[in-house]
């Protein structure tokens, strides 16, 4: 609803008004007429909410209509009684009140005449009756309607002293009112001393008093006639102060103004207004500022920068644009945490508890962090090194950042700097244009209110350039141990001390980094989670965190083990947990479901119960089969979702010695596979291999699921020995696997991913297995318990690889080969 009401409006309105049949009468008059006939008003009216006003007991006011409820209201009303309630909204930005929307007491009123306008909005003139007091809403459509409960009114008789004397009292302020503001139309006046009932010019004073909306609603809603008028009082002299302040000021700056002069009587003009008001001008900034500068712990040619840089401020026309870029600068100086730090917690065993609750697993992280904590103990003033936390997504390197900070007492900042191409985000602009800002290290530190917190940089290995520059140069000098004490971004232009912050960066992949910023960094790889890592994350993180998520008890849902793995090995082939997290989430949900609709379900969840949910497995297991057929090896391969095994298969057959590769391989297998061809026509003779097979018959290596590539320098020994057997037609030993490259001279070359490999090997039912002799510290660092049932054999050249792979048996079918030479097969 929308009020359009000024003071001219309503004086005219409430000097006359006209009736049904065309006269006119006092207001005065139809005022006691109303009072009169109060006792008519049912106990049931349509309630019209209106904006931005109050309507007061025998005040007359325009209102524009134009919500269809109020369209319909109005017109049902106006054809019949004539009887509305006004109530007033308490938001005037809400189009569709509801009954809280609006305040409980309002005023009944009268419709007098009622317009259509030529846009279709409708303009009716009412005139308040009575208060009333809503009790109960019978009904919200078409539009409202409510039981209500009038309310007396309290105001002396006309004829008593009290009355007069509050008569005179309202008067005398309304008339100051009216001689200190030359707005005021002149029948104001005039009006106001034609009114002689203390009640009608109580609320015709209140209506029009340039109060909020708000405040006219507490004059309405206050019982006691005498009190309702004091308080319209209250607010009429503090509107006369303002006035006369406002004169005050106007004859202090009045003269013959020109264009500048303009300028800065209107400058005075806010000057005055906001002393009295207590809010200061510029220069009250300016002290402000300096108060600050005065408690601020920075060093002091920074203390003299700031000063300097205050006093230049306090120069600047406040209108010009440099003050506005002058008084940001000075601000953003004395906001930044110069010398304030955070004190580390250097109980350890704590900081200890802390990594290992929240993240299971990844013990060489935790040592450094430990490691890093008991220096900063023992010397108090260690630099902050710049780790660089290198592996797959999902593995918690992020997160991981945060335990950090929790395990140090430390604030906790994380910049994202994924697709990060410009320059400036990391020096800041210049300031000599409006909009320039620092970059986004000193605005982090800034949020963070300390010099000192672990500063995460996530995905670092995805930064960009481009003709804006080149960020990866710009964190060279951030991220420089023996630089960052004195790094100076291009708006601050003076050098900020990053020493102290703990740089924690995150990469999936080192190739993309450049080398430079590389070198400054300290790299700790996550290899990922096996699967009785994950098993054990699943139980202590995942599952109550999806459990919490999705509403439900403990008693709701359980897993057990078994599941815990159906999921990990049928559903997810990653190295972090996040595609686990999700695939338990989808479990929990489903589950939610049953227990919303009331329905019977298993709450112990089983490896029927998760193919019954997620539908059937999307991954196939690998299992060790059997050492049957001569030329098939099982190896062991490492891949971003872990370790798994893999069958080398090898196979001759009649031809001039040809040799076909097959599975996908990449170069790197490829020359694995040439180099144990070779190292065993070399050494033929003595592993009893007859040298005319290698021409008499063409090999074929292949290795399975050809869709999936396969590279890498794991499978030297492997392909070695799949050769050694077709070539002999000896068996491999049983529930054997191997990793490890091969030289020509048949040196074994060391591999990674060892603890992966080696835990795929026992998923898959290996019980033996052979490594390079140099690997045996990898094997050190794995848990006993995941190694216990395991016989691994460390060897250092090809024949031990083949003396121990090889039995001296034959398969019990094997190749019979034909060697004669060409003459006997023509003869």
């Amino acid at each position: 609803m929308d009020s359009k009401k000024d003071l001219f409006q309503n004086v005219i309105l409430a000097e006359m008004q006209e009736t049904e049949t065309g006269e006119f009468i006092s207001i005065n008059e139809e005022m006691d007429a109303a009072e009169v006939n109060s006792s008519d008003i049912p106990d049931e009216l349509p309630i019209l909410p209106i904006k931005n006003t109050v309507l007061f007991p025998g005040v007359v006011i325009p209102i524009t209509v134009g919500r269809a409820k109020s369209i319909k209201l109005v017109k049902e009303a106006y054809k019949g009684d004539r009887i509305i309630g006004v109530v007033a909204q308490k938001n005037k930005d809400i189009e569709d009140p509801k009954v809280h929307d609006f305040y409980a007491i309002g005023t009944v009123a009268r419709i007098v005449k009622m317009l259509v306008l030529p846009d279709g909005n409708t303009t009716i003139i009412i005139q308040g009756v009575r208060r009333f007091l809503l009790q109960d809403i019978i009904s919200e459509d078409p539009y409202f309607k409510a039981s209500i409960l009038t309310l007396d009114e309290s105001f002396p008789a006309k004829e008593s002293e009290e009355a007069a004397a509050l008569i005179e009292t309202l008067k005398d302020s309304a008339n100051k009112i009216l001689r200190l503001n030359p707005d005021m139309p002149q029948e104001a006046q005039s009006a106001i001393d034609n009114i002689d009932s203390p009640a009608f010019l109580t609320h015709f004073l209140a209506s029009n008093l340039s109060v909020p909306p708000k405040e006219k609603q507490r004059i309405l809603e206050t019982d006691s006639g005498v009190e309702r008028s004091t308080l319209l009082l209250e607010y009429m002299l503090k509107e006369i102060h303002m006035l006369e302040l406002k004169n005050e000021i106007q004859s202090k700056v009045h003269s013959d103004l020109d264009a500048q002069q303009r300028d800065y009587f209107l400058r005075q003009q806010m000057k005055v207004l906001q002393d009295e008001l207590g809010q200061g001008g510029p220069e009250s900034e300016v002290r402000t500022l300096r108060k600050k500068g005065e408690k601020k712990k920075w060093p002091k040619e920074v203390k003299d920068h700031f000063l300097k840089e205050l006093d230049k401020l306090s120069r600047v026309n406040p209108q010009a644009p440099e003050y506005a870029v002058n008084l940001g600068y000075v601000e953003f100086m004395i906001d930044l945490p110069w010398e304030e730090f955070t004190e580390d917690n250097f109980d350890l065993k704590r900081a200890r508890k802390i990594l290992d609750k929240e993240h299971y697993g990844l013990e060489k992280v935790k040592e450094r962090i430990i490691e890093y904590l008991a220096v900063l103990k023992l010397k108090r003033d260690l630099k902050g090194p710049i780790l660089c936390l290198y592996g797959p997504p999902g593995v918690g390197k992020t997160s991981l950042g945060r335990s950090i900070a929790n395990a140090l007492g430390r604030e906790y900042v994380r910049m994202s700097l994924g697709g990060l191409h410009d320059e400036s985000e990391i020096r800041g602009h210049r300031k000599t244009y409006i909009g320039a800002m620092a970059g986004k290290v000193l605005q982090n530190l800034k949020r963070c209110k300390t010099a000192n917190p672990v500063f995460v940089l996530d995905e670092i290995d995805k930064v960009s350039s481009d003709f804006r520059g080149d960020p990866s140069s710009a964190l060279l000098e951030v991220l420089d141990p023996e630089q960052n004490n004195n790094f100076v971004d291009n708006y601050l232009e003076i050098g900020f001390d990053l020493s102290k912050v703990l740089f924690i960066a995150t990469s999936n992949s080192l190739e993309t980094i450049q080398p430079a910023l590389r070198d400054r960094m300290e790299i700790i790889e996550l290899t990922g989670y096996t699967q009785e890592e994950k098993v054990e994350i699943s139980k202590k993180h995942l599952i109550p965190k999806q459990r919490e998520e999705h509403g439900l008890k403990a008693a709701d849902i359980t897993f057990n083990k078994a599941a815990i793995k159906s999921v990990i090995d049928g559903y997810t082939r990653e190295s972090g947990v996040r595609n686990l997290e999700r695939k338990l989430g989808a479990i929990c949900r489903n589950v939610a479901k049953s227990v919303a609709m009331e329905e019977e379900y298993t709450k112990s969840i089983s490896n029927g119960r998760v193919e019954e949910i997620l539908g059937p497995q999307i991954f196939d297991k690998e299992l060790y089969e059997n050492n049957r057929t001569a030329g098939v090896v099982t190896g062991l391969a490492w891949t971003q979702a872990g370790g798994e095994i893999l069958f080398i298969e090898s196979a001759l057959s009649r031809g001039a010695g040809k040799l076909t590769l097959s599975g996908q391989l990449g170069d790197v297998m490829k020359e694995s596979a040439m180099a144990a061809l070779t190292y065993l026509k070399a050494n033929a003779e003595r592993l009893g291999i007859d040298y005319r097979i290698f021409d008499r018959y063409d090999l074929h290596i292949h290795v399975p699921a050809g869709a999936v590539p396969k590279d890498g320098p794991s499978a030297g020994i492997t392909m070695l020995t799949s050769l050694a057997s077709v070539y002999t037609q000896k068996k491999v030993r049983s529930k054997l696997a191997m990793t490890g490259e091969i030289t020509l001279r048949g040196q074994v070359l060391p591999v990674g991913g060892i603890k992966e490999k080696i835990l795929a090997a026992r998923r898959a039912g290996i019980k033996e297995i052979l490594l390079c002799e140099k690997n045996r510290k990898d094997v050190e660092e794995i848990e006993a318990q995941y190694i216990s049932d395991l016989n691994i054999q460390f060897v250092k050249d090809a024949q031990e690889v083949l003396d121990f792979a090889l039995l001296n048996e034959q398969v019990s079918e094997p190749v019979n080969f034909i060697l004669e030479d060409k003459k006997s097969e023509k003869a």
